[in-house]
């Protein structure tokens, strides 16, 4: 088994995203259209149109990974964004609630401390 921890930030796509596409791709994606440096170590989600197959693109040190799913039934569920922007951030947790397949409208998070930014 491959053990594998999660970068500290983490952006998805918010333009579905051909799945043809390899690592050269996908870096141009995340340098034209999120406007980020792919090899800064942030892990980078991408969806199809029917939402029924994602890609991760992330670099490690010295290469990149490239994680793919296809759904054989359903589809990912994309978080609600504000505003237009090109890619949302997302944290961990969205991430695994995403690829578990739960609906992300009936999670409710209880009430944590914050440090104010």
């Amino acid at each position: 088994m491959i053990g594998i921890t999660l970068p500290a930030s983490m952006y998805l796509s918010t333009r579905a995203t051909d799945m043809r596409k390899s690592i050269d791709g996908l870096c141009g994606e995340v340098q034209d259209y999120l406007s980020r440096d792919p090899v800064e170590g942030s892990l980078f989600v991408f969806f199809n149109r029917r939402r029924d197959k994602l890609k991760m693109l992330w670099w490690d040190r010295d290469g990149y990974w490239v994680l793919y799913k296809r759904l054989e039934a359903g589809t990912f569920q994309m978080p609600v964004f504000d505003n237009a922007s090109s890619g949302i951030s997302l944290s961990a947790d969205q991430l695994q609630l995403i690829l578990a397949g739960i609906d992300l409208n009936s999670v409710r998070h209880r009430k944590r401390y914050r440090l104010a930014s």
